[in-house]
């Protein structure tokens, strides 16, 4: 288990049952990085790993 793996948890646990658009999603990672500028690389890699999930693996 990753030492991330505790925020997922805690996420999946208080949040789990609420419904989200990725607009708020986007909102949030937004602010997220607005306050926490030294996360802007992992919080990029995250969104673009999100928006391309149905990318085909062929490429």
């Amino acid at each position: 288990m990753y030492f991330t793996d505790r925020g997922i948890e805690e996420l999946a646990h208080r949040r789990g049952e609420e419904e989200v658009t990725f607009e708020w999603l986007a909102d949030q990672l937004r602010t997220f990085v607005d306050l926490n500028p030294e996360f802007e690389i992992p919080v990029e890699r995250l969104a673009t790993w999100l928006a391309r999930l149905d990318d085909n693996d062929d490429e």
